[in-house]
């Protein structure tokens, strides 16, 4: 692994304490006020929308600025967030969770933009995989001890202290921004190329395996919203105590642990992987339809696992498949990408809204519409796999060939 992604590892650790955090006791926070399914939902979905916008302005900064500024943008809106959450109140509770929702979705973009394009100039083949392998453990590490402590804070000091802590971690994280690599868009664009050109859909998605690329992520951003927000609420279902949230967020982590070892243990190819992940997640999906505490419970480890598994795969292949393009082509995709991420989670939070329980036919329907949408994800890869091994017809024996090729 080269030394930028091992820098870049450093940053992703200090962010990931913050982003466990709201994604955890922020939600809760949320949640606990008034127990509504909705109001979770909201904060989520601005939460995405702000994310999408801060993506995008993100990539046109980098057109002048290296990652280093952007990356303490996020730190700003990050700062910005927890200090509103500490002394901001208002009667008007929609309009509060719209104004704590959008520096946390900025905070987000912001550092997405500034990741992604770092791994999309600086890697190459199997170091994606590597990449990808060493933040989930890193990510699973931080997932088992941040609850904890975080829970622990919130006992002693309340969501108060809780907030102040998370200020320290920011200026943390603010520090830590001016040593990562320098790297910008800026020299890196072709002759007549121009930054305004990420906005052009024709010049984004201009090979056929790109264009599978497009149905692929509506696909991923739907079921990876709906998997988020339900795991949150299910154990949210289960008990409001904090220390038995972050002991169950410590359950699911210990799971991901096996799975690491069985990733690093047997040498699959990511296609194989991806199979394995979205026959996880659809069996957990399956359990919620009886929504009992322990069903409850192995819906979520079984597809918190199938997440890592499908984290590691699907965005090594996507990478690899952009990493031969040019710093500005590489930019189109990624910020299209994130945006269409962006708005198949807001198309999910938006039919959450009006369920009100984890039953009945409403979420009955969502459930079986987002099954439907994780199998299909197998079939988008796939055209995109042969599209990209070239124009000809590719043998059903040649198929290992063809991942190779990946």
């Amino acid at each position: 692994m080269p030394s930028s992604f091992r820098r870049l590892l450093i940053m992703n650790a200090t962010t990931m304490i913050i982003f466990i955090y709201i994604g955890i006791f922020v939600n809760l926070y949320i949640w606990e006020q008034q127990r509504l399914i909705s109001d979770v939902a909201w904060f989520n979905f601005v939460l995405f929308l702000a994310w999408g916008v801060s993506f995008t302005a993100g990539a046109k900064i980098l057109a002048r600025m290296s990652i280093r500024f952007v990356f303490g943008l996020s730190a700003i809106s990050a700062g910005s967030a927890f200090l509103m959450l500490s002394y901001l109140h208002l009667d008007n509770r929609f309009l509060w969770i719209t104004i704590i929702g959008l520096p946390v979705g900025m905070m987000w973009g912001f550092y997405a933009i500034a990741q992604n394009i770092t791994l999309s100039l600086n890697g190459k083949g199997k170091e994606f995989s590597q990449y990808f392998a060493a933040a989930g453990f890193i990510g699973q590490v931080l997932n088992m001890t941040v609850p904890l402590m975080s829970a622990q804070v919130i006992r002693l000091f309340g969501y108060s202290g809780s907030f102040t802590l998370m200020l320290v971690l920011v200026t943390l994280m603010f520090i830590v921004s001016f040593f990562v690599p320098k790297i910008s868009l800026k020299g890196k664009m072709l002759a007549g190329e121009s930054v305004t050109d990420i906005f052009r859909w024709r010049k984004v998605f201009f090979t056929e395996a790109s264009k599978w690329l497009i149905p692929s992520c509506l696909a991923a951003g739907f079921f990876l919203q709906f998997q988020g927000l339900f795991a949150l609420l299910f154990t949210f279902s289960i008990s409001l105590d904090k220390l038995v949230i972050a002991l169950l967020n410590t359950l699911y982590t210990v799971s991901t642990f096996a799975a690491l070892y069985i990733y690093r243990r047997y040498n699959k190819s990511e296609t194989t992987w991806l199979n394995i992940a979205i026959a996880l997640i659809c069996l957990g999906f399956l359990l919620t339809l009886y929504p009992v505490s322990p069903l409850l419970v192995l819906s979520n480890i079984l597809t918190t696992v199938g997440l890592f598994y499908f984290s590691a795969s699907w965005n090594a292949l996507h990478f690899r498949m952009i990493s031969e393009f040019s710093a500005l082509q590489q930019t189109h995709i990624l910020v299209w990408r994130e945006n269409l991420l962006a708005v198949s989670r807001c198309a999910m939070l938006l039919l959450v809204i009006p369920i009100k329980e984890f039953r009945g036919v409403s979420f009955w329907l969502l459930l079986a519409l987002t099954m439907l949408i994780v199998v299909s994800i197998l079939y988008f890869q796939k055209r995109a796999t042969l599209a990209m091994a070239g124009p000809s017809s590719v043998p059903a024996g040649d198929k290992a060939g063809i991942e190779a090729k990946l």
